[in-house]
């Protein structure tokens, strides 16, 4: 009894130093140790769970290897649509919007998150007691694909949150390619004599729509959160800003160029920056995306 209880330490301090190896990694940019002592890591807890079966949990790292190929992607009813974003391709254009919104608000002020428009594939993280337990692409905005075991392998989508979220909740996020991972994947590609894929975009959708999950594994895939869906059981910040600032205490990838305005004056010169440097970004993004901050105002 004793031996197994020691096996089930280790097991759960080798979990959770690679998941917090994985956090500094994949969302925050900043290792702190080489590839090797990862490996290491890792090469100890598979060694262990393959030596006591009965003690691999859904949510440990070694999950995240991809798992036998399914026959067909099974359907995902949204609980709450994915609905598209309105477009504006002017100042003018924004100022009305602005301006239609606050006469709808009787004229009150309200601030204003901005971020830009990743193109990726949106999908739909679904978390239940801590665990993520559905991943989903938008589909038709009411329906989606069920893509879990090809999302489970992106190492910046957390496999469990802690017991501070919600009991049940959804997130909202684009899975994307950076810019350095469709270049390294064309290569490869090409290399291989197999067609090119034409845009990132193109990569990530095609990389998490696989019915072999060992594909998407070797693809250098990563995620932005941009919304709460839903959540049950557990109170939530009132603003959109809050939100994500408490999505991302929970360890969900968040965009580091998000930004909370006051003015569509400070809007509009953000969007301007964006222009200027968006051939400078790690990743493709075709837009702004602006929101209405309080969320009782959306």
């Amino acid at each position: 009894m004793g031996d197994i209880t020691n096996v089930r330490q280790r097991i759960e301090e080798l979990r959770g130093l690679i998941n917090y190896h994985n956090y500094r990694y994949y969302v925050l940019d900043s290792p702190e140790i080489s590839d090797a002592e990862y490996d290491e890591l890792m090469r100890e807890l598979k060694q262990l769970e393959s030596e006591h079966p009965e003690l691999i949990t859904p949510d440990s790292p070694t999950q995240r290897i991809g798992a036998p190929p399914v026959e067909e992607f099974g359907v995902v009813e949204h609980p709450e649509p994915l609905l598209s974003l309105s477009n504006a391709f002017s100042y003018d254009e924004l100022a009305a919007w602005h301006k239609r919104a606050s006469n709808l608000l009787s004229g009150r002020s309200f601030d204003l998150v901005c971020e830009h428009k990743i193109d990726g594939l949106a999908v739909a993280l679904t978390y239940v007691d801590g665990l993520l337990v559905t991943g989903a692409t938008r589909g038709d905005g009411y329906r989606g694909e069920n893509i879990t075991q090809n999302l489970r392998t992106v190492r910046s989508i957390p496999l469990s949150v802690p017991k501070e979220a919600p009991p049940r909740f959804e997130v909202r996020g684009e899975v994307y390619l950076p810019k350095a991972g469709f270049k390294k994947l064309n290569e490869e590609r090409a290399k291989e004599g197999l067609p090119l894929f034409a845009n990132p975009r193109n990569a990530a959708a095609g990389s998490v729509r696989q019915l072999d999950s060992n594909v998407t594994a070797r693809r250098p895939l990563d995620i932005f959160i941009y919304g709460l869906g839903w959540a049950e059981g557990k109170a939530v910040p009132d603003t959109h800003w809050g939100i994500m600032e408490y999505l991302k205490s929970l360890g969900f990838k968040i965009n580091p160029n998000i930004a909370l305005y006051h003015t569509i004056d400070e809007v509009e010169k953000c969007h301007q920056n964006w222009v200027e440097k968006r051939d400078d970004l790690p990743y493709e993004a075709d837009g702004m995306v602006v929101k209405v901050n309080p969320i009782t105002f959306q």
